[in-house]
C-alpha cells in the first residue's frame, strides 16, 4: 500500500492526505481483483461458457471499497495496515464518492443482482451509462427539494478501466433506403460509444464479473475551421451533444427535448450494448445463429426495450439473415423483467419523435407488428382476440397520439417475461398484459426479488452479523437462507438483550449522524420508525405524514395516555419535474419543523425528513430502524426490496398485501408483521365502483381533522394555501387511496405502540424477521433466473 501510495499517488506518508490513503488503498487491493478477473475471464473463454448480459440504465452500486475487502475476506488486513500508518478504514469508506448511478430500487436489484452472479460464480456482463452526474444530489432549502449535481466523478474514479478497443458507432436520425434490395441506415449523426469496465467482485472473491459502463464522444470533437473563425461554442457543440447522452440519470422528460434526450440515451448504451455482445459472440464462436445458445440478454425493465429492434437491425443489416430468422434468434436470446404496473413508466413514445430518431428501427417496428398482429389475428375466438384485443396487443397505440410502445416490443421480442413478485406478476396477467398473456400463455413467470446479504447485513450491520455467528456459525454467510437457525434464539433472554444491544448501538450512531447532518437531536430509545424511498405518491408517504399531524394531535389532546416515543424518519428523491411529490418533501419538512418545535410532545415525537438519499445512507438507516413503512397502494408497488433489507436488519413491517410484503408476510408469520388496508382486488373494485373520498373524510374525526389543519396553513404559516391543492386532491379524486386506508393505518399503528411496549415480545418478533428472511436473498432470486430463464445453471 505504500508503494502505491509513492509511485501511483506521488506522495510519502507524511504528505498523503486521507483521499491519498484513499485512493492507495483502492487501487492496492485492486491489484488482486484484476488478477481474479482475468482468470474470471479466462475461465469462462476456455469453457465456452453461456453468458448473461445484464441490461440497466440503472446501476445504483454504492460504494465499492468495503464491498470488495469483504467479499475478498482482506478487511482485517487492509485495516491493519493502514492503522499502521495512523489510518482507520471505516473514516476511508466514508469519503468514497457514491457512484450515482441510480435512483432507487431498480438500480439497486441492478447491483445486487450483478454482486450475486458473481457470488454464483456465473459469467456476467451488465450494460449501462457512466453518468457523469447522474441522479441529482438533493439539498433542502427551506423544506424544498433543491436538485445539484453529483459530481461523483470530480477526481476521477480509480475502479475503473477505459477500454478504447471496444468502441462502437452509435448513430441518429438520417434515412433507410435500399441499395442491392439490402436496407441500408445512413444516420444524419453519429457518436462513439467507449467502454468503461469495472470489475464486481462475488463473495469469496470467487469470481470477478464486469459492469461495462458506456462514455460518449463526438467523432470530430472540436471543428478547427469553426474554432479558428472565432465560433468557439460551434467548434465544440457536436462534442457537447455527444457529452449530454451521458450527463444526467433521467433528465427530464416533460419538455419536448427531454423525452428525445432519454430515448436518445435508451438507444445509445442499448445499440453499444448489442453491438459488443454480438462482437464478443463471432470472435469466440464465430457462428451468429448460436447467439441463443451463448447468450442470455436480459432487459431491466422496458428502458432497454429498443434492443430488440437494434438486435434485429444487426441481425438483418449487418449478417444477412431473413426477418423470421433474425426474430426467432431475437427472441430466443431475449429476456424482459418488467418492474411496474404504472402506465407512465412502461414507455412510449410519439411515432413522430421514434420515426425521425430511429427511422430503420420505425421499420422494424412495423415488421414485428405485423407479425404480431397476425398471429393474433389467427388466434382469434380460441384465445379471446377481439378488436380490442388487437388494438391494446398492437406495438403502435393509436388511442390517441400514436405512440410506440416499448414493454409491448419488449413483451413480443422476448422468450420469457417475469415480474417480480407473486401478486405483481398476477397482476401483469389480469392488467397491462392481460391480451398479451392470452396470446402466449407460457411466458410470463414469476421472480421475487431479492437482496445481497453480504452488502444489507455483513457489511451494512457488522455488529448483528458477529452476534448471528456466534449464536449459529458461519453457514449463514454462504447461504443466507441459513438464518432460520436463529429462529430458536428468539425465546432466549440472553440473546434477546445482546440483540437489543446491537440495535441500540445502530440506534445512536444514527442519532449522531443525524445530529452532524440536520442539527436535530433524537433519542435512541424511542422508535424509530421509517418510511426511506424514492418519493411517489403511490408509496403514499403522505398517507404517513397525514397519520403523523394525527397523531401529533392526539397526543397534545391527551397528554394523560401513555404514549410510545416515536421518531419518525424521512428520505428519498423526488423526480425533478413531479411537483406534487416535491410538494410532499415540503410538507413533511414542514410537518417536522411544527412538531420538533412543541415543548408538548418534544420527548414523544420527532419527525426528521434526512437529504440526499442514497445507497450510504441508507447503509446508515436500515440497521437502526424498529419499524419499516411499506404502505404502497396495494397493486401498485411491484416488489419492494426495502422492505427484505428492513426485515433482515431486524426491523418489523407495517404495511399492505402489496409487492413482496405478501410474501414477507409468509415467512415472517402473521404475528411478526403489521398488515392494514385494502388488498388489490378491493382497490380495484372500490375504484369501479364509484370511490366517494368526501364521505370516508367525512367519516373520520381523526382523518378530518389531520387535512383540515394541513389545508389550512396550520403547518405553512408563511403560505396558508400552500397545501390547500394537494388536501383537496384527497377530497376530490384519492386515486391512491389514502383516506380509504387511513383508519385501519392508524389502528394498526396503535397495535405497534402495544407491542412495542412489551420489549421481549418486539425483540423476540425482530429476531424472528431475521432468521426467516434469508429466502429473499439475490442469490436465490439469480438462480431462478439462470436455471428458468438464462439456462445457464
Amino acid at each position: 500500500m505504500l508503494d502505491t501510495l509513492v509511485h501511483r499517488i506521488g506522495k510519502d506518508a507524511q504528505a498523503a492526505r486521507p483521499h491519498d490513503w484513499l485512493a492507495a488503498t483502492i487501487l492496492t487491493v485492486r491489484n488482486d481483483i484484476v488478477e481474479r478477473w482475468m482468470a474470471s475471464t479466462k475461465a469462462a473463454h476456455a469453457a465456452g461458457a453461456k453468458r448473461v448480459y445484464y441490461l440497466s440504465l440503472e446501476f445504483l452500486i454504492g460504494r465499492l471499497l468495503r464491498d470488495a475487502v469483504t467479499n475478498l475476506q482482506r478487511g482485517d488486513e487492509v485495516a491493519r495496515a493502514l492503522a499502521i500508518h495512523g489510518q482507520t478504514l471505516a473514516e476511508l469508506e466514508e469519503i468514497e464518492p457514491d457512484a450515482a448511478l441510480g435512483n432507487g430500487g431498480l438500480g439497486r436489484l441492478a447491483a445486487c443482482f450483478m454482486e450475486s452472479l458473481a457470488s454464483l460464480d456465473l459469467p456476467a456482463y451488465g450494460y449501462g451509462i457512466r453518468y457523469v452526474n447522474g441522479m441529482f444530489r438533493q439539498r433542502i432549502d427551506d423544506g424544498w427539494q433543491v436538485e445539484m449535481p453529483e459530481n461523483w466523478l470530480a477526481h476521477g474514479n480509480p475502479w475503473e478501466f477505459e477500454r478504447r478497443e471496444s468502441a462502437y458507432f452509435v448513430g441518429f436520425g438520417g434515412e433507410a433506403t435500399v441499395i442491392d434490395n439490402r436496407v441500408h441506415w445512413s444516420p444524419s449523426e453519429a457518436v462513439e460509444a467507449t467502454a468503461v469496465d469495472t470489475p464486481v467482485v462475488g463473495w469469496r472473491g470467487k469470481r470477478v464479473n464486469t459492469l461495462r459502463l458506456w462514455t460518449a464522444r463526438a467523432f470530430d470533437p472540436i471543428k478547427l475551421d469553426k474554432f479558428n473563425a472565432g465560433d468557439f461554442a460551434g467548434a465544440l457543440g457536436d462534442q457537447l451533444r455527444a457529452e449530454t447522452l451521458t450527463r444526467v440519470l433521467y433528465p427530464n422528460d416533460s419538455t419536448p427535448a427531454g423525452q428525445e434526450l432519454r430515448l436518445r440515451q435508451e438507444y445509445f448504451f442499448s445499440s453499444a450494448s448489442i453491438q459488443d455482445i454480438v462482437r464478443r459472440h463471432i470472435q469466440y464462436f464465430g457462428d451468429i445463429q448460436t447467439l441463443p445458445d451463448k447468450a442470455a440478454i436480459q432487459l431491466n425493465d422496458t428502458h432497454p426495450a429498443v434492443s430488440v429492434a437494434e438486435l434485429m437491425r444487426v441481425l438483418i443489416d449487418h449478417h444477412d439473415f431473413a426477418f423470421d430468422a433474425a426474430w426467432d434468434i431475437t427472441k430466443r436470446t431475449f429476456g424482459y423483467t418488467n418492474h411496474t404496473l404504472l402506465p407512465e413508466a412502461l414507455e412510449s413514445w410519439p411515432l413522430p419523435l421514434f420515426e425521425r430518431l430511429l427511422p430503420r428501427h420505425m421499420q422494424i417496428v412495423y415488421q414485428v407488428n405485423a407479425k404480431l398482429l397476425r398471429e393474433a389475428r389467427a388466434a382469434g375466438a380460441d384465445a379471446r382476440i377481439d378488436d380490442r384485443a388487437i388494438a391494446a396487443i398492437s406495438l403502435i397505440d393509436e388511442s390517441g397520439e400514436r405512440r410506440v410502445r416499448m414493454a409491448n416490443l419488449a413483451f413480443a421480442g422476448s422468450h420469457s417475461i417475469n415480474g417480480v413478485a407473486a401478486l405483481h406478476t398476477d397482476l401483469m396477467k389480469k392488467t397491462v398484459f392481460a391480451d398479451l398473456h392470452r396470446l402466449y400463455p407460457t411466458r410470463i413467470n414469476n421472480k421475487t426479488n431479492g437482496i445481497t446479504p453480504r452488502r444489507w447485513l455483513q457489511q451494512c450491520n457488522p455488529g448483528l452479523t458477529a452476534l448471528i455467528r456466534e449464536a449459529i456459525g458461519d453457514g449463514f454467510l454462504d447461504d443466507a437462507e441459513k438464518l432460520i437457525d436463529l429462529d430458536g434464539f428468539a425465546d432466549d433472554p440472553g440473546f434477546r438483550d445482546r440483540f437489543a444491544a446491537v440495535k441500540r448501538s445502530n440506534k445512536v450512531m444514527l442519532a449522531n449522524h443525524i445530529f452532524e447532518s440536520i442539527g436535530l437531536r433524537i433519542d435512541p430509545d424511542a422508535m424509530f420508525d421509517v418510511q426511506i424511498k424514492r418519493i411517489h405518491e403511490y408509496k403514499r408517504q403522505l398517507l404517513n405524514i397525514v397519520e403523523t399531524v394525527a397523531l401529533y394531535d392526539q397526543v397534545r389532546s391527551h397528554p394523560e395516555r401513555d404514549w410510545v416515543p416515536r421518531v419518525k424518519l424521512f428520505a428519498g428523491k423526488a423526480a425533478s419535474s413531479y411537483q406534487n411529490a416535491k410538494l410532499v418533501i415540503k410538507l413533511a419538512n414542514d410537518v417536522a419543523r411544527r412538531i420538533n418545535a412543541d415543548p408538548m410532545t418534544r420527548d414523544l415525537l420527532r419527525v426528521a425528513f434526512v437529504p440526499n438519499y442514497n445507497v450510504s445512507l441508507a447503509e446508515k438507516i436500515v440497521p437502526a430502524a424498529d419499524l419499516s413503512e411499506q404502505i404502497s397502494t396495494a397493486g401498485m408497488e411491484a416488489s419492494g426490496t426495502g422492505n427484505m433489507k428492513f426485515a433482515m436488519n431486524g426491523a418489523l413491517t407495517i404495511g399492505t398485501l402489496d409487492g413482496a410484503n405478501i410474501e414477507i408476510k409468509d415467512r415472517v408469520g402473521d404475528d411478526n408483521i403489521f398488515i392494514f388496508g385494502m388488498t388489490a382486488d378491493e382497490v380495484a373494485a372500490k375504484r369501479a365502483n364509484g370511490y366517494d373520498p368526501r364521505t370516508v373524510i367525512e367519516a373520520s374525526p381523526e382523518l378530518r381533522q389531520a387535512v383540515s389543519g394541513i389545508a389550512s396553513g396550520v403547518f405553512s404559516p408563511d403560505d396558508p394555501a400552500r397545501y390547500a391543492g394537494l388536501m383537496g386532491g384527497l377530497y376530490d379524486g384519492d386515486w391512491f387511496m389514502v383516506a380509504a386506508d387511513f383508519d385501519d393505518y392508524a389502528v394498526k399503528q396503535r397495535d405497534v405502540d402495544a407491542r412495542w411496549t412489551d420489549r421481549d415480545a418486539w425483540t423476540a418478533s425482530a429476531i424472528r424477521n431475521v432468521a426467516r428472511v434469508g429466502w429473499f436473498s439475490s442469490d436465490r432470486t439469480i438462480r431462478e433466473y439462470a436455471r428458468e430463464i438464462w439456462t445457464v445453471m
